[in-house]
């Protein structure tokens, strides 16, 4: 409890959230679901790309990310290019006003350290540079916590992510590999820890044994366009990845296998559509998830799931339920790895439908075994997350923390 002398410690939690994407959504679940639990106290509002699905479905106050609300699109007009340019000024302001008002700035887990996706430096990397650099400015202790990072081509990029984490207060990661590709771009990881993702730190319902003849697939799809170096061959992976994404799910009808489609966020909608209008069979049937909370749920009543975006693949993991994995990035493998099911990994620039179909009968072949191994590594898994929560009061709310160690020692 928070004595009358003492001010409450003021927290933000910051990045692409309330935007569409279901795994950074997740991952502010987690976080707000800590900071509930074990800092009440905690006066939380956030900084986010889509201010209004936050306040509303979290109850926390929010202010929009930029300043300039075309900010994603591409500007060809004059007027458009200079608005943005503006924005850019208006918002190292914005940023560096919101930082000042707080004790303590959240980044909550998401890919904030990589370009597997296409991505533009004077975009989010900017964005979290300011972050950084205002809270180093202003002793706001800034947090990186359970993130992704990989390791980036293009130099103007590769420079903000650099100096955002070197600005950060405290940095965790959420494997191996992350940790590895910030000591490669000269960032000292020395005390950075690697946890699980926060995602596994979400409540689920337990995977339910299949019974009888084989169930529902559920297949998770992605607008997929390669990654930050592709972009002259977007399309053509592109049109690979969904031709071959829908010769598997066709096969799967074939065989009489009912097929769950699943996405991770609103760009995957068209892929969704796409396959529905080739496939035309009423075995095939689209989701329409609002949460990692609906995905899990849809997942932890399927037979076995395919899925591409990486919480996707985060959520049928923690459902217990086998998975093969379209992967698009190490992150993607190194979760899988870590996971028992290494050997599940199908790449997502390369979708052969016929070796995609015979690495799924292979996994269902050892589904009892493992789910068994699921279950294991998922106790794991929160383990790790109680220690990356420990580890986070501890940094960030050192007096809160203390102030708790009295209460529990005075509690009779």
């Amino acid at each position: 409890m928070t004595s009358a002398s003492e001010a409450p410690v003021r927290v933000g939690v910051f990045g692409l959230l309330g935007s569409g994407n279901l795994g950074n959504d997740g991952s502010l679940e987690a976080v707000l679901g800590y900071l509930r639990a074990e800092h009440p106290e905690a006066v939380v509002d956030a900084l986010c790309g889509g201010p209004e699905a936050v306040a509303t479905r979290y109850r926390i106050p929010a202010t929009r990310l930029h300043w300039y609300r075309g900010e994603y699109r591409t500007a060809s007009r004059a007027g458009a290019i200079a608005a943005k340019g503006l924005g850019k000024l208006v918002d190292a302001f914005r940023t560096a006003a919101w930082v000042r008002r707080h004790d303590v700035v959240i980044v909550p887990g998401m890919g904030v350290l990589e370009a597997t996706l296409p991505l533009r430096p004077w975009g989010f990397p900017y964005a979290l540079f300011l972050l950084c650099a205002s809270g180093r400015l202003f002793g706001t202790r800034v947090a990186l916590v359970g993130v992704g990072a990989a390791a980036i081509g293009r130099r103007p990029t590769r420079a903000l992510m650099r100096w955002s984490a070197r600005l950060a207060a405290y940095r965790s990661y959420r494997d191996d590999q992350s940790r590895d590709a910030m000591r490669a771009m000269g960032v000292d990881t020395a005390r950075d820890e690697v946890y699980q993702d926060l995602a596994f730190a979400l409540p689920t319902l337990p995977a339910s044994a299949p019974s009888g003849p084989p169930g529902r697939v559920c297949v998770g799809v992605m607008a997929f366009h390669g990654g930050n170096d592709d972009r002259s061959r977007a399309e053509e992976i592109h049109r690979r990845y969904l031709d071959g994404t829908t010769r598997f799910v066709r096969a799967l009808v074939e065989d009489g296998r009912p097929v769950r489609l699943l996405t991770g966020d609103e760009g995957d909608v068209p892929v969704v559509s796409a396959i529905l209008d080739a496939v035309d069979s009423p075995l095939v049937t689209a989701a329409e998830a609002a949460s990692l909370a609906d995905l899990m749920k849809e997942m932890a009543a399927a037979d076995t799931v395919v899925a591409t975006r990486y919480h996707n693949l985060v959520c049928a993991l923690k459902a217990g339920t086998p998975t093969l994995a379209l992967s698009y990035a190490a992150k993607s493998d190194a979760l899988m790895d870590r996971m028992g099911l290494g050997a599940y990994c199908h790449p997502a620039r390369e979708v052969d439908a016929d070796r995609l179909l015979a690495q799924f009968r292979a996994l269902e072949q050892r589904s009892a075994q493992l789910r068994r191994t699921l279950a294991e590594r998922n106790l794991v898994a929160a383990r790790q997350l109680r220690d990356q929560f420990t580890a986070l009061t501890a940094a960030l709310f050192p007096t809160t923390d203390h102030a708790h160690a009295r209460t529990r020692q005075e509690t009779p």
